[in-house]
């Protein structure tokens, strides 16, 4: 185990779980390697491309360009959507590789909003692309660690004198509401089963549990660890000097050149020259195609299809239940769908199921764990786990025959929350008044105007302990444990997808393509046999959610308090419109639309299968969230 002697340190107040023996030949299962085309395949490629139409057409002797900034998205993104999605970037630098109108690559890296994964996935098409011999080029202006890590996958590192590289550290934070809820009199009544999970702790804690602490105090070692290793190695370094990089706050960029931490300091016009030369235009012509037209590029052009098909089904997420939702959310009733159609495809030899969720609601997840076991009767299906995969997405990623994570992969946390939410000081406060006639002893157990009687509290918490053993019980299953094994790594604790791996959760470590050979090696498909690997998710994205602002300001907050603290409930009444109160809370402090996912079914008493709302960031965001730049470099 890496660092054993930090790593033991986290397991503080619970018996230390042993290392489950590794599978070998899963572990053996090979990855994504370059394998340079033969003679006879260039010249296929070249005739190819001689009647390429003319959008997937460019000069010859160009540098494929690309901007990464914000969301990264898991799913093929629609054409209304700006975000730019991982498949379009990984498939880019896949083709490239092989593309002989293709010198280079050149990547502008602003702040990133995505997990540590997806930037794990990036860095391995990196590496295949650079096996090419081609130049790769990473241009920063504005980075922290998260922005570092993956610029350190690239040959060269430019920034401009001016820049702000700041490499300070890593940090976790959790967020807590209760004494936000307490003022606005919204009392959680929450029921959480397991002692790690705690989904529930940031509308029942001011702060940090013990437990919480210390799942988060793992997590966050795993990525300093990995950070540290990457870059080191990366920049030919030893882990002290990145530590002392780290410790020593450097803000002027001319000793990160002097340190070779970056290749040289250089404004983006001296960029353009760099990519001048190295490009086969004329004297003062810059060769370039931007990823946004090179992804219309067909595969099939370099011999990147095979007569045989995967299928790779995309969640990304918050689980919902019901149907019809729109947005970035995972419902039961469109997976079911979706995996239907693909089982009786006899074009389709296997699936990869890629999640990217932090769960949510538990009878959904159950519903889709039962029916991608249906699936894994008749067809090979592999989970591939992206940034998160955990509690739902646990879930449904368990009913695969195999699962393979990202090292950096946020995974685990089986366990349940449930609850409501009382809002009879609320109500109160602002003059509101409800009354109930019922018949049956709980026929008003999720009244929201009081709280839980005995009986009503008694029977929440033996339904929640009975939703929890359900889930670590069908886990125990699917993992091939025994039930006292596996409630040692449940509890809702949340875990690296190295150490997942290490405690048999998850099969191996790796991205997409290991789940690819792993589908080929289930589907009895030669190693070496070319396949045909077939996206068929895309994101939800409309014209007029593009219009939309997003919830409540902070302002409102501040609003609310003040018409509290003024004993005004006339005018609170207004601005609450009494059941908004929630809503205008989790919009105002920048709730995620996972947790208001969560808050929406605690609301309504539902059993949620969810990771606690946590942020693990390097120190650029301190400085750079909400900023936007203008001085965008134009062949991007």
């Amino acid at each position: 185990m890496k660092n054993l002697k930090r790593s033991q340190l986290v397991y503080s107040s619970v018996e230390t779980p042993e290392v489950v023996e590794e599978h070998a030949d899963v572990e053996q299962v090979a990855e994504l390697t370059f394998v340079e085309q033969s003679n006879s395949e260039k010249a296929m490629t070249n005739f190819k491309l001689l009647f390429a139409l003319p959008w997937r057409r460019f000069k010859n002797g160009s540098v494929l360009t690309m901007k990464l900034s914000g969301p990264i998205a898991e799913q093929p993104q629609g054409r209304f959507s700006s975000t730019t999605a991982l498949p379009d970037i990984c498939n880019a630098l896949r083709k490239a590789a092989l593309d002989p109108r293709i010198k280079g690559v050149c990547v502008k890296i602003d702040p990133l909003q995505c997990g540590w994964s997806k930037i794990q996935e990036i860095k391995r098409h990196l590496a295949y692309f650079r096996e090419s011999g081609k130049f790769s080029i990473a241009y920063l202006e504005r980075a922290g660690e998260k922005e570092m890590y993956l610029a350190s996958a690239f040959e060269e590192i430019y920034a401009p004198p001016s820049a702000s590289i700041s490499v300070r550290g890593i940090s976790v934070k959790g967020t807590f509401l209760r004494g936000v809820l307490d003022k606005v009199g919204v009392e959680p009544e929450v029921r959480r089963i397991g002692n790690y999970k705690s989904a529930g702790d940031q509308l029942l804690r001011h702060d940090m549990s013990e437990y919480q602490r210390e799942q988060l105090t793992a997590l966050l070692e795993d990525i300093d660890d990995d950070f540290v290793d990457s870059l080191a190695v990366s920049r030919g370094k030893t882990r002290q000097d990145v530590l002392d990089l780290i410790d020593e706050g450097v803000y002027d960029m001319k000793k990160l050149k002097e340190g070779n931490w970056i290749t040289d300091l250089k404004y983006e016009d001296e960029i353009n020259d760099i990519l001048k030369e190295r490009t086969d235009g004329k004297d003062d012509e810059l060769r370039f195609v931007r990823l946004q037209r090179y992804r219309k590029v067909s595969p099939s052009a370099f011999g990147l299809h095979g007569k045989k098909t995967i299928a790779v089904v995309r969640t990304s997420g918050a689980i919902v239940g019901g149907s019809g939702s729109t947005g970035n959310v995972i419902t039961a009733e469109s997976i079911i769908t979706q995996l239907r159609a693909l089982k009786k495809n006899k074009k389709i030899a296997a699936v990869v199921l890629r999640v990217d969720s932090p769960g949510g609601d538990a009878l959904a997840s159950d519903l889709m764990w039962r029916e991608i076991q249906k699936f894994s009767e008749e067809k090979p299906i592999i989970a591939s786990m992206a940034d998160v995969a955990a509690s739902g997405g646990y879930y449904m990623s368990m009913g695969c025959q195999k699962i393979v994570a990202e090292p950096l992969t946020i995974t685990g946390s089986i366990g349940v929350v449930t609850g409501k939410f009382n809002l009879s000081e609320l109500y109160e406060k602002v003059g509101y008044n409800t009354e109930t006639i019922s018949r049956g002893r709980f026929a008003e157990i999720l009244n929201e105007s009081r709280k839980f009687s005995d009986d009503e509290a008694e029977l929440f918490d033996k339904s929640a302990q009975y939703a929890y053993e359900q889930f670590r019980d069908k886990a125990a299953m699917s993992r091939g444990m025994a039930i006292e094994e596996m409630q040692k790594f449940a509890q809702g604790r949340v875990w690296s997808g190295q150490r997942a791996k290490q405690f048999g959760l998850v099969d191996a470590c790796g991205g997409l393509w290991k789940a690819v050979a792993l589908a080929k090696e289930a589907a009895e498909i030669d190693p070496a046999e070319k396949v045909t690997v077939r996206e068929v998710s895309r994101g939800k994205v409309s014209p007029l959610s593009l219009l939309s602002s997003g919830g409540a300001s902070l302002q409102s907050i501040f609003a609310i308090l003040v018409f509290m603290a003024s004993g005004d409930k006339n005018m609170i009444s207004q601005v609450l419109g009494m059941q908004s109160a929630l809503s205008l809370i989790r919009g105002g402090l920048g709730i995620s639309d996972e947790d208001a996912n969560m808050m929406l079914g605690l609301d309504k008493g539902l059993v949620m299968a969810q990771l606690p709302e946590f942020k693990l960031e390097g120190s650029v965001e301190s400085f750079d969230v909400g900023l936007t730049n203008d001085s965008e470099m134009t062949i991007f």
